[in-house]
């Protein structure tokens, strides 16, 4: 059932404004400007202004703008009653999301109005999320025109790759020059460095700590990379171009269209996509050369023969993983295992030893230590056979699970109790007029009053179809039991070798990570630390629970409590 829909015209209603700029190019002034026309508007119509919303240098193709989604909320919790923007556009310019937010305003009883369309109705949202949709492409074929026009002219479209840096002459109306570069002298040298480095053996991880131990700064190292180089920023990835020993810029050679960017419509993310080789821009840029085409020849050749080695290896065990496959973590704890000195991953530094990834690759970490990956997984198997199922742990997350869900659900009954006696009340005034009027006395009066009634008795209806009965709170009085068995049942299910994956894959999804520090005094020279979710691992009972008792799920009702953060679970982490 839904809610009474205002109209948009009626004075006294709760408005709030929404504004929107869509990019840093764009002035920020645009929000102060948009919210005084709708206030304006506003104010024109008798509507009180209750609160305001503006995302800045936000896309209007996406919808998870953060003002946006708490427009939603607050629509949701019946704060308002009409949506006020400058424009259709600004609320969003994406079809799917204009269509779905009418949708939802409509159902909630809200009206939605703005400046240059008035009353938005199925008409608007059809022919308005069209010209967005078409502004939005033309838009992007007018950037990509004018970006190809920069490469024509060997400018930069975007970006300075390292090794550059911004050359801005003035020109004669006292503007400057945009998108020329120059050669940064101390970066060229590095980048000298690198090449013939690696052309002489030297493998990118040894190059990377050398830079790193010279203190040389890495490329955006005062942006939003790490500040350290590593083997990835050296050897990038040869198919798309990146890294530094892939860059034809460096040759004076200007490669543009390498790849496009596709958006998720879930996500609202870009995905990169390689576009064919025949589709790719060229523009020779001698002035920006940097390495000559002997050294890039000899680095090229020494890329390809370990891409050889590579094929060849894999050639020999067919079964091995391929990275660009994504076949997901090889060994059971790959991707959890950090360090504790400097927070990096431990990886496989050898076939059979972690080791840490920031010591190994970049040199920015002391710590040297490895451990054999048996040893952690044994250690991590023991510490959760051993200290997780300790029942005085399960007993008082049960307990607190009970706790949390029993104040949950009176929550929720004080709410529906309160709507189903307002509208008891309200259902009761209705039957007294009817009842009156029978018996004759009927008065003019009576028929605003009945009106009023009705519209309460719809709103108030509509309330309590959208709050759930809440659920009972039932627990299987056997909880406890049933989970030591799953965990010992998983233990057994990691040393089959038809179960395997399947458990590994549940036992991945209990733990949150695994910090190894190094101690002289801890067994294999590592203090082990297991941080994971008891409300996880609990999920796994889900088959032992009697199912006729309707009890709220263990794995979707509870709040998932970490064992390293929530009072009543101490210590802080489990040493293992």
């Amino acid at each position: 059932m839904t809610g009474r829909l205002v109209q948009a015209g009626a004075p006294g209603l709760r408005a709030v404004i929404y504004a929107r700029y869509s990019s840093e190019m764009q002035s920020a002034a645009s929000i102060p400007d948009q919210v005084r026309i709708c206030r304006r508007l506003c104010d024109e119509r008798g509507w009180e202004v209750v609160e305001v919303f503006a995302d800045e240098a936000m896309s209007g193709a996406t919808h998870l703008r953060p003002d946006f989604q708490r427009m939603l909320r607050a629509g949701e919790a019946r704060r308002f009653d009409v949506v006020v923007a400058e424009s259709l556009d600004r609320l969003s310019r994406d079809q799917e999301h204009v269509a779905g937010l009418h949708k939802r305003m409509t159902f909630l009883g809200v009206s939605i109005v703005t400046k240059a369309e008035g009353a938005i109705s199925e008409l608007h949202v059809g022919l308005g999320g069209t010209m967005s949709a078409l502004i939005l492409r033309q838009l992007a074929e007018k950037t990509r025109r004018g970006l190809e026009g920069r490469i024509g002219k060997g400018k930069s479209a975007g970006g300075i790759s390292y090794g550059y840096r911004l050359d801005r002459q003035p020109l004669p109306d006292g503007s400057f020059t945009t998108g020329d570069r120059t050669i940064d002298p101390e970066e060229a040298a590095t980048i000298r460095r690198i090449f013939e480095r690696y052309a002489a053996g030297a493998s990118a991880r040894t190059i990377a700590i050398d830079l790193n131990r010279a203190g040389i700064p890495a490329p955006r190292s005062g942006g939003k990379g790490s500040g350290r180089w590593s083997f990835s920023t050296i050897s990038g990835n040869w198919k798309r171009g990146t890294g530094i020993l892939n860059n034809e810029l460096y040759i004076g050679r200007l490669v543009w269209n390498r790849q496009r960017f596709v958006k998720d419509p879930a996500t609202g993310k870009r995905q990169a996509r390689p576009n064919p080789a025949s589709e790719w821009i060229i523009e020779e840029v001698p002035h920006l050369r940097i390495i000559e085409d002997e050294l890039w020849s000899r680095v090229k050749h020494r890329q390809g023969a370990i891409r050889e080695d590579i094929l060849a290896a894999r050639e020999d065990n067919p079964g091995a993983p391929h990275v660009e496959r994504g076949t997901g973590p090889k060994h059971l704890l790959s991707g959890l295992v950090a360090c504790g000195c400097c927070g990096a991953s431990y990886i496989m530094i050898s076939d059979s030893r972690y080791g840490c990834s920031a010591a190994r690759n970049r040199g920015t970490c002391s710590n040297r230590k490895t451990i054999p990956r048996m040893l952690v997984e044994e250690r991590v198997l023991g510490g959760l056979r051993d200290r997780l199922m300790h029942p005085d742990l399960v007993a008082e997350f049960i307990a607190e699970f009970q706790r949390a869900t029993q104040s949950e659900r009176l929550e929720a009954l004080a709410a529906r109790g309160e709507a189903e006696r307002k509208l008891g009340k309200v259902r009761r005034e209705i039957d007294n007029i009817v009842t009156a009027i029978a018996n004759g006395m009927f008065h003019p009066s009576m028929k605003a009053k009945m009106d009023g009634l009705e519209a309460e008795r719809v709103d108030l209806e509509a309330r309590l179809a959208e709050i759930p009965e809440p659920d009972p709170v039932a627990i299987h009085p056997g909880l406890s039991e049933i989970y030591a068995r799953k965990v010992a049942d998983l233990v057994a299910a990691l040393n089959d070798a038809e179960t395997k994956p399947e458990a590994a894959a549940i036992l991945r999804r209990l733990i949150g990570k695994i910090v190894l520090t190094p101690d002289a005094t801890a067994a294999n020279g590592h203090a082990i630390e297991l941080y994971g979710e008891l409300g996880a691992i609990l999920s796994l009972c889900d088959n032992g629970i009697d199912t006729n008792t309707k009890a709220r799920s263990v794995a979707t009702g509870l709040r998932q409590v970490t064992l390293v953060a929530e009072a009543g679970f101490e210590p802080a982490a489990f040493r293992l």
